[in-house]
């Protein structure tokens, strides 16, 4: 059994899905409880707290083509370690911040780390581990992803309780710096893994044609997937706080929180257990209906612990089966060369629409209401799987 442990594939599947839950655990989802302490105690804006977190995602998209382009290259030891060590300096320059300028500043740290340790970067490296074969890899690493914001969202309220906003985030810069830079750059391997042929395989098929990465696929693609990252972006950032002014204390906000992790992994694994069979494109049109009726569940039943409990399902079903979707239609409709370039490439404007939901829906919130955040999320939703129903299968 230890030996199956430490062999490549194994070794590789176990180390990213390690290090996929403490990355987004450490950079991605504390800003929902921390933001508003962070706004109190200084005397900014939730505004500008919120703003900080928009940086980090619009700089993770600029740099996403870059990093994934370097794991295509030389593979994700040195880009993935180096990454989870910028983002240990972003939070504890986050922690110790004494004016806007610093902190801002700290999160174009933590926008750099996320293009390079999260799952674009983590796709690519198993694309380029396993290649053609990649689709299982990654489906099971996001089974581990999945439950990051059920780790992260209560671990981050208990370290907040125990040693306030600046020690929980030191707290994660110390993993970050010991704990996931050493898992990428020794325990992840560094030679590709090629498949052993099967005694018994069948006469080879023929060889898959895909598509070119531009053109009118490429745009449809990127478009659906952008929206989608807008939506989860707000989500991730605003749905404690709007679920507490709903009337949910903030203990239950982050139960019902904590109900999305489980979700996604659920649906994953329906992925996982029929071996990938469903098409991808099927996926992504299926996941962003059924994350469109989240949010008008929500909007029209209104803000309760059972109606916040059934969205957070929901939603993290279809928010699950999109993750899949991203890496596997990419690599199905344009091919494993290049991929992770390719990737970037659809990230870059995901990210970057994804850096301004934050801010744009603090906005919403400040000058609207709650209910206008989740009209507005449901509508976005509607046009993202209008993209995927006009995006067509390669001949």
């Amino acid at each position: 059994m230890f030996r199956s442990i430490v062999t490549a594939p194994t070794r590789a599947i176990t180390v990213l899905s390690v290090t996929q839950i403490l990355g987004w655990g450490a950079l991605y989802y504390p800003p929902a409880l921390a933001a508003p302490l962070i706004a109190a105690e200084t005397g900014w804006s939730f505004t500008l707290a919120m703003f900080g977190f928009s940086i980090g995602l619009g700089v993770s998209g600029l740099a996403s083509p870059f990093a994934c382009g370097m794991v295509d290259r030389r593979g994700g030891n040195l880009v993935m370690s180096v990454g989870a060590l910028v983002g240990a300096c972003g939070l504890i320059a986050i922690a110790l911040a004494g004016n806007p300028i610093v902190y801002l500043l700290a999160w174009v740290l933590i926008g750099i780390a996320m293009a390079s340790t999260l799952y674009d970067a983590s796709f690519s490296t198993l694309t380029y581990l396993f290649g053609t074969a990649a689709r299982r890899p990654i489906t099971i690493v996001t089974f581990a992803g999945g439950l990051a914001g059920t780790v992260a969202w209560p671990a981050t309220h208990g370290l907040i309780e125990v040693v306030g906003w600046r020690g929980a985030y030191l707290v994660f810069a110390a993993i970050l710096a010991l704990v996931v830079a050493p898992l990428h750059a020794f325990a992840l391997p560094r030679e590709k893994i090629v498949a052993p042929a099967t005694p018994h395989a069948p006469s080879a098929a023929p060889p898959a044609k895909f598509l070119a990465p531009r053109g009118l696929p490429f745009v449809l693609i990127a478009a659906g997937f952008s929206v989608h990252a807008f939506v989860m972006s707000g989500i991730a950032a605003h749905l404690l706080g709007m679920l507490q002014r709903g009337g949910i204390d903030a203990g239950s906000a982050v139960m019902v929180g904590a109900l999305i992790g489980p979700a996604q992994v659920v649906s994953r694994f329906a992925d996982f257990a029929t071996r990938g069979r469903a098409h991808p494109l099927w996926i992504a049109r299926m996941g962003m209906a059924l994350m469109a009726a989240a949010f008008v569940l929500l909007l029209l039943g209104g803000i309760s612990f059972e109606h916040a409990a059934l969205f957070a399902i929901v939603y993290g079903t279809a928010n699950g089966i999109m993750t899949i979707a991203r890496g596997a239609l990419t690599l199905l409709l344009f091919g494993p060369v290049g991929y992770g370039q390719v990737l970037g490439r659809i990230a870059r404007p995901a990210q970057i629409l994804q850096a301004t939901a934050p801010f744009v829906l603090a906005f919403v919130i400040d000058w609207s209401s709650d209910a206008a955040v989740l009209a507005i999320s449901a509508v976005a939703t509607l046009v993202a799987m209008s993209c995927f129903w006009m995006l067509k299968r390669p001949a």
